[in-house]
């Protein structure tokens, strides 16, 4: 979903066991060498001549500046890694349960009537909100014409920063925000939701009818807009997400893949149980996943899931979120049973791994970068099956073995711990 949210206080770059970004990665990176301020000179000519009128541009130019604190956040991501009941046992804790089911009774008419205009519950709602902005407690402290100007000013990614710097002034012209009011991420993305420019001018609606789509203030304004967003992104009104379920031991562990999609019934004849409540129809097509291997919780995901994955790219983000707006939604929590004998990987113990790989012809690795994305854990998964492993994507040590990587062991897995609200990761879409 959008390069989308590098998130607020945590940077999440994980796929699966989890990466937890942080701060400033002394990563190599393209240099700026154009001036800024006749770069700025042709932006604002370039926006005139797209309709951005003198008056907002006059009034944006304060905050149009350049700010090296963005490109060292861009450039950063200093790698600590968790599992995913470590990241989602602290994104879900903390009172966030209680206090999603508590913004729903205290806003249950708005909900009830989101949810009859877009099919979207609001147990979902408020799992991103929670997740995203704290339920509206905690934006995000940088000024967002200031990030989106730097960014697209910067080498990295200028054409997806420009057209959201176009963008924030868009939302001013059509006097949806005040430049004065657009505080947020670092990374451009502002309001309850966390949108980002171009996903508040595409989703956004103004659902209390004041005539403004204002994600900051309004309450209806937030709520309905996540909504839409999900429906864009796939959402199926009446239809499951994620279920927790029981897998038996003898599994065909290759199939557990996002990529792989199978009726329910089909699971069921594998063995796979709910572990609570009943499985949805048999017809409807479901994906198992293993954030943490074989050993660790299992769901089964459907056809709805693909919107959390819309929302957010990073796995462990999604799945997470996923799960938490079950747990508002009554869910107990997940099962432990052996989670507590899974070794995670060091960053560095993952660098080696791909690096190893790499040289042995994997595909789907580009760079040892110690982000388990989906290229590593499909590469893993041919791994496991080279040699003989259940193929389950998830490293382990035994598989460095088999790969013949030397173990390290001085760098620490358990990440330190984030500030709440989350932050998502870096691409969105």
């Amino acid at each position: 979903m959008r390069l989308r949210k590098t998130k607020l206080i945590a940077t999440l770059t994980v796929a699966f066991g989890v990466l937890l970004a942080t701060e400033a990665l002394a990563a190599p990176r393209c240099r700026n060498t154009a001036n800024f301020d006749k770069w700025l000179d042709a932006f604002k000519k370039d926006a005139l001549a797209q309709g951005i009128s003198a008056r907002v541009l006059a009034d944006a130019a304060p905050d149009m500046k350049f700010d090296p604190v963005f490109i060292r956040r861009d450039s950063g991501q200093a790698v600590f890694q968790q599992t995913f009941i470590q990241f989602s046992d602290r994104m879900t804790g903390g009172g966030r349960i209680p206090n999603g089911q508590a913004v729903i009774k205290n806003n249950a008419a708005l909900f009830a009537k989101v949810e009859q205009q877009y099919g979207v519950p609001a147990p979902v709602l408020a799992a991103f909100w929670g997740l995203e902005s704290d339920f509206g407690k905690s934006f995000g402290k940088y000024k967002i014409l200031s990030a989106n100007t730097t960014l697209a000013y910067d080498c990295r990614r200028p054409d997806f920063f420009r057209m959201q710097l176009l963008d924030t002034l868009r939302i001013i012209e059509r006097s949806d925000q005040r430049v004065e009011d657009l505080n947020g991420d670092w990374a451009g993305e502002f309001g309850g939701m966390q949108f980002t420019a171009s996903d508040y001018l595409k989703n956004a609606v103004d659902f209390d009818g004041d005539g403004r789509r204002d994600l900051i203030k309004s309450i209806p304004d937030t709520v309905a807009s996540a909504a839409n967003f999900l429906v864009s992104l796939g959402w199926q009104r009446g239809q499951p997400w994620l279920q927790e379920v029981i897998v038996p031991r003898d599994m065909p562990w290759d199939q557990a893949d996002l990529t792989i999609q199978l009726p329910v019934s089909q699971w069921v004849k594998w063995g796979v149980k709910p572990a609570h409540g009943q499985l949805a129809a048999a017809d409807l097509p479901a994906s198992l996943i293993l954030p943490m291997g074989r050993l660790g919780p299992a769901f089964l995901v459907y056809p709805n899931f693909k919107a959390f994955l819309g929302w957010n790219s990073a796995y462990v983000y999604s799945t997470t979120v996923a799960y938490y707006a079950t747990r508002i939604a009554g869910a107990p929590p997940l099962s432990r049973n052996g989670a507590a004998t899974i070794v995670p990987l060091t960053s560095q113990q993952m660098m080696d791994m791909q690096s190893a790989m790499m040289k042995q012809g994997y595909d789907g690795i580009t760079e040892a970068d110690g982000k388990f994305g989906a290229g590593t854990r499909a590469a893993v998964k041919k791994a496991q099956m080279k040699y003989g492993l259940p193929a389950d994507s998830y490293p382990t040590i035994e598989l460095l073995a088999k790969l013949g990587v030397p173990v390290r062991t001085s760098e620490p897995s358990v990440a330190r711990k984030p500030a709440a609200p989350v932050a998502r990761p870096a691409q969105k879409r």
